[in-house]
């Protein structure tokens, strides 16, 4: 059964303003990065749950609902006892028609929320620096990768950001495998309205080297090199995922019911 609350209508959808995205922040230094520009034609709400302000319900998010990574563990309540209620929103968001975006940390709560399986510490370690990531045929026809899948070209591969140990080990059933790596399978997925991607799409070269100093195990010149060598491939990708979602955001607005 899908949940609709377009009965639930915000004023916007009614006063002609732009559509509302609220993004969720989990960690201080994983922000919305160079998403803070690439989401043009939108309001962007910003919640810092780590900063103690409530997750909001699902009636709430507006037209679109983006989750940002962050350092804590998909199952790490205890340490940050928003999680809870963040995957209780992806569970319900997700069966909705709005479009949702999880990245990193985002895309393991969504996983999870949905009957999937993320595990801490997974035995490939941790995969860090531009990776690869390879689209399999069902991104084609993606409302939300298909565009970036067709950047890639014959190739079918496109390099993106990644810092990451823990990971995505079964997807909830019923979603749809976009996209792989080669240290991990599950480098993109749908369920319902909503996406997963483990990669860093918003990720500027400041940020990946700052992430990649804070682990001992990762060498952070080489992932300064490769964020600088791939620069303009990398930049092409993420744009284009923050110009696929906020279509996407931007449809699901136009088409919104108001209520007589």
């Amino acid at each position: 059964m899908t949940l609709d609350f377009d009965d639930r209508v915000l004023p916007a959808a009614t006063s002609g303003a732009a559509p509302r995205v609220t993004v969720v922040q989990s960690s201080p230094d994983v922000g919305l990065d160079r998403f803070a520009q690439w989401l043009t034609g939108v309001d962007v709400h910003l919640v810092r749950a780590d900063l103690g302000e409530p997750v909001p319900g699902p009636t709430e998010v507006g037209d679109g609902l983006l989750v940002l990574g962050g350092q804590m563990s998909a199952h790490d309540d205890a340490v940050a006892p928003w999680l809870r209620p963040l995957r209780d929103l992806l569970a319900v968001v997700s069966a909705t028609d709005v479009p949702a975006l999880g990245v990193c940390l985002g895309a393991q709560l969504l996983a999870v929320a949905r009957g999937g399986r993320v595990e801490v510490a997974a035995p490939p370690g941790r995969e860090a620096g531009v990776v690869d990531v390879r689209w399999r045929p069902e991104a084609a026809d993606d409302a939300l990768l298909g565009p970036v899948a067709a950047l890639a070209g014959p190739a079918r591969t496109s390099p993106q950001p990644s810092m990451h140990a823990d990971a995505v080990v079964d997807l909830p059933r019923g979603a749809v495998w976009l996209a792989s790596s080669s240290m991990y399978p599950f480098q993109a997925f749908r369920i319902g309205s909503a996406w997963g991607v483990q990669f860093h799409p918003e990720a500027t070269a400041e940020t990946l080297r700052a992430w990649a100093d804070q682990h001992p195990e990762v060498d952070a010149d080489a992932v300064a090199a490769q964020m600088a060598d791939r620069a303009a491939e990398v930049e092409t990708t993420g744009r284009a995922v923050a110009e696929a979602f906020t279509h996407l955001v931007a449809s699901r607005a136009a088409t919104r019911r108001v209520p007589v």
